[in-house]
């Protein structure tokens, strides 16, 4: 949608021309440039929200063994096998207490084999690991196992995952949660444009469609949560300061507010390039990714 007057040169009605964009005081050009980011925002919130209050959050707790014979191949039992047991609940890994899950994988990964890594080759140091079971703790040294699917070592052991169900108070704070989430992944991620292994991350309009329909074919709640992420995405980078996003616009009008004086349109046109190269930029290397997925293993919601 257009708004009248956005443009100093465009040519208007003298009846209407009071009303034009650019002869309204900054605050109201804020709160009406703002509105659409804002639609975004509400419609994220309550998509996210409203799916942790139907579905709830799987939670992963630390304890519980899965007997994995993927962990390499040609084995026939996992490492962790012998010493893990169901309910068993994790103290540490080589010393350091309180690690996440994903901290817990990336310590027992942090074993190597002794050569370049081999399907099921033994790492040449051990994983020490501390569990609390039946109220005593146990210690165990454990050698992890070169996985190839996986392109690191294990040992073997899952994680039991329960859903955790939320009020209407509750989910709208794991709403919020998960949006700031998704804005701090989104923002870091275009900071970060220029590393290979962070560019590779950025999908376009080809991998949204194929993600969001691949959500709808799951269900209702999945399709409802990429929808979610996929508005308050778009509410993100449209807040980015260039021209012509909206968030261009903000800038410019607080810029001049603080010049105390209109700014040339010139000089904003000019600088509008800027945010220009930005979108497309975002563009091609999301076009570049989506074919490159496409043609590999494809995109998955799973």
């Amino acid at each position: 949608m257009k708004i009248t007057g956005m443009n100093p040169n465009e040519e208007i009605p003298e009846e209407i021309v009071d009303r034009a964009y650019y002869r309204q005081p900054v605050w109201k050009r804020v709160v009406v440039i703002l509105a659409g980011p804002a639609m975004n925002l509400l419609i994220a919130f309550v998509l996210l929200s409203g799916v942790v209050l139907s579905q709830g959050l799987p939670v992963t707790s630390h304890g519980q063994y899965v007997s994995l014979r993927t962990v390499a191949t040609g084995s026939l039992v996992p490492p962790a096998s012998g010493y893990l047991k169901a309910g068993d609940e994790i103290v540490s890994v080589d010393g350091k207490r309180g690690l996440t899950v994903a901290q817990i994988a990336k310590e027992i990964s942090s074993h190597h084999c002794a050569e370049a890594p081999t399907s099921g080759c033994q790492a040449t140091t051990p994983v020490s690991i501390v569990v609390r079971r039946d109220g005593r703790l146990e210690s165990f040294s454990i050698y992890p196992r070169y996985a190839p699917s996986l392109k690191r070592t294990r040992i073997g052991f899952g994680f039991a995952i329960e859903i955790r169900s939320y009020g209407a108070l509750g989910a709208a704070g794991q709403g919020v949660s998960q949006m700031w989430y998704v804005t701090h992944e989104t923002v870091s991620t275009i900071a970060k444009i220029f590393e290979p292994k962070v560019r590779s991350q950025l999908h376009g309009i080809v991998g949204v469609a194929d993600i969001t329909q691949q959500a709808v074919a799951v269900g209702a709640p999945e399709a409802l949560y990429v929808l979610g992420v996929i508005s308050l995405s778009l509410a993100i980078i449209n807040l980015f300061p260039f021209l012509p996003l909206d968030g261009g616009h903000i800038f410019w009008a607080l810029a001049e507010k603080v010049r105390g004086r209109r700014i040339p349109f010139s000089v904003m046109e000019r600088a509008g390039v800027v945010g220009f190269v930005l979108i497309l930029m975002l563009f091609l290397v999301g076009l570049h990714n989506d074919i490159s997925t496409l043609t590999g293993k494809g995109f998955s919601v799973h």
